[in-house]
């Protein structure tokens, strides 16, 4: 076998390993840390988003169905999928998280936190797997008029990657009206931050689960982050929820 050999068709990029890799992650990274938050611009097509959101009405695809207004959630509903995830799924939570697991590093050394994350997603999974967080957390959200998503923190056990990625699957305007992705931010002896985050259709937002740090005039610290989706005013919005961490 020469040096140039083919690899292994296991290990070779998908398509959508290509695109998420070629994405301006330099511009995401300074976004992430000054906003806690940073849009990722055309993720996926058109076709593929519809594709996703049609899942929504096989519960093959997925381990449980979550109606909001039971729970105080909000109102709406989403379902958490099963193992084995769907392809285009399986292949967007390891893809995104080799670019976010340098951030995650990097977040938890400023705020003095010593948990480092593996490069790999599969060891970080494992770490979860074995600390008994073996549900899968990638979650399809369906929204319809007057729905919306309270503020909140996706945390499900002691194990939690401090980043996940929410991708809109429908298109604002033809789709849906209203239904904004909105974080709040915190901080220590001051009144909260708001912000919207405008998205299109195949748009994702990577942003903190929880908290992130800050630079302050007296060094860095921490605030704490929650997000949430404003009121559905018309039509119907699908979303993708990419959580890196499993659950009880």
């Amino acid at each position: 076998m020469t040096a140039t050999a083919r690899k292994p068709a296991h290990s070779l990029p998908t398509e959508i390993t290509s695109r998420v890799d070629a994405l301006p992650w330099a511009q995401i990274t300074s976004e992430l840390d000054s906003q806690g938050c940073a849009v990722l611009k055309g993720l996926l097509t058109p076709d593929q988003c519809g594709a996703i959101a049609a899942l929504y009405s096989d519960d093959a695809h997925f381990r449980s169905r979550i109606v909001m207004g039971r729970h105080g959630f909000g109102r709406g509903e989403y379902k958490y999928f099963a193992y084995p995830l769907s392809g285009l799924i399986a292949q967007l939570r390891p893809a995104l998280y080799a670019h976010l697991q340098a951030v995650a590093n990097r977040w938890n050394e400023a705020m003095g936190i010593d948990i480092r994350y593996p490069t790999a997603h599969a060891a970080f999974l494992k770490r979860c797997h074995e600390a008994g967080q073996a549900r899968p957390t990638p979650l399809l959200l369906q929204y319809e008029a007057g729905d919306f998503n309270c503020l909140h923190q996706d945390l499900y056990g002691e194990h939690v990657f401090p980043l996940q990625v929410a991708i809109l699957l429908s298109e604002p305007g033809r789709d849906f009206t209203g239904g904004e992705f909105v974080l709040t931010e915190q901080r220590p002896r001051m009144q909260s931050r708001a912000e919207v985050v405008p998205l299109a259709q195949g748009d994702a937002v990577a942003f903190a689960v929880h908290h992130r740090p800050v630079q302050g005039t007296r060094g860095t610290y921490r605030v704490n982050m929650r997000h949430g989706v404003s009121r559905i005013r018309s039509g119907q919005r699908h979303t993708l929820g990419v959580i890196f961490h499993d659950a009880k």
